[in-house]
């Protein structure tokens, strides 16, 4: 949820909770949507706030003509009409004038989600098994493999502390306190079992990297500058860099991949291979069965391929 304008009158602990109504990052998304239309408006000296039907349809149609996607011009809409409900006003977005420039912006520019290729297991082996005993090394290693086998979002990844991870003798356990769609942080806890293979086995590699670098409380996973050192907690985008860097190793097209590749990785693998949908969900974390479905597609491209039955 985007801040709520100062002109509306709430108690200071009500505006704080409902300052966190919302993610983080969802926070942030929707504070430079609503800067970015204002400043549009203050430079054609119009009123942002209440803002008029015109305005509004006039800044989402430019929007469009400067390539941003049907997705993106949505949630500015959302952002808007969230400014003007919190301030106390009917939303702009609710005339005919703005749905129907909406409707024609996603009729012209398409809804498909743009999505991140998946990083399957045959491309993420031979790259593991290359990495070397550097300390960048292993924390690539322990990222990649745990990102993979978990289907965990970079958020999850790079939120994990060091109490999370419960060691047993048939692998580990982490608890995930907060992810995407566990706004109320209800919590779930991921398994991965050790690996059939010790090389690429993400248990083994992530415990070679907590012991190299002596990791003995706080983020899991951190940088490591040039001279070895270890730093502070890595970023969302450090875990794109991780990918995109295995990518270019791989001779695979870097911006088709990122973060979100070793999630969908294991997710299309585990459709190819016949796991059964209940159990895929368990690891994912899906709540969504119809947003969990696009990824067998993917996976039964060439399985479920009518050419496969034809003499060519």
């Amino acid at each position: 949820m985007m801040p709520i304008p100062a002109t509306v009158q709430l108690p200071e602990t009500a505006r704080n909770y409902a300052a966190h109504a919302k993610a983080e990052n969802t926070r942030r998304a929707y504070a430079s949507d609503w800067q970015h239309f204002c400043d549009w408006c203050n430079a054609r000296n119009l009123n942002p706030l209440p803002a008029k039907p015109e305005t509004v349809a006039e800044y989402l149609a430019q929007l469009a003509s400067t390539g941003k996607r049907a997705s993106t011009i949505s949630r500015r809409a959302s952002t808007i009409a969230t400014a003007h409900r919190a301030a106390g006003h009917r939303s702009p977005t609710e005339s005919e004038l703005v749905r129907t420039t909406l409707q024609g912006i996603r009729r012209t520019l398409g809804t498909a989600p743009a999505q991140k290729a998946p990083l399957r297991l045959d491309d993420l082996r031979p790259y593991v098994l290359q990495l070397g005993d550097s300390l960048r090394d292993k924390r690539d290693k322990a990222l990649l493999l745990l990102g993979y086998a978990g289907a965990f979002r970079r958020g999850e990844l790079v939120a994990l502390n060091l109490q999370d991870l419960h060691f047993t003798t048939q692998g580990v356990r982490i608890t995930i306190r907060r992810s995407k769609t566990d706004q109320e942080a209800q919590g779930m806890v991921k398994a991965i079992p050790y690996g059939k293979n010790r090389a690429t086995c993400p248990v083994r590699a992530l415990q070679d990297w907590l012991t190299s670098a002596r990791i003995t409380g706080g983020a899991v996973f951190r940088s490591v500058n040039r001279w070895g050192q270890v730093g502070e907690r890595i970023t969302d985008r450090s875990v794109a860099l991780v990918v995109k860097r295995a990518c270019k190793e791989l001779g695979l097209p870097q911006a088709l991949f990122g973060a979100h590749s070793l999630r969908a990785g294991l997710v299309t693998d585990a459709y190819a291979h016949d796991v059964p949908e209940a159990v895929i969900q368990q690891q994912s974390g899906h709540k969504s069965v119809p947003v969990l479905r696009r990824y067998r597609r993917e996976a039964d491209l060439f399985k479920s391929n009518v050419l496969n039955a034809l003499p060519l």
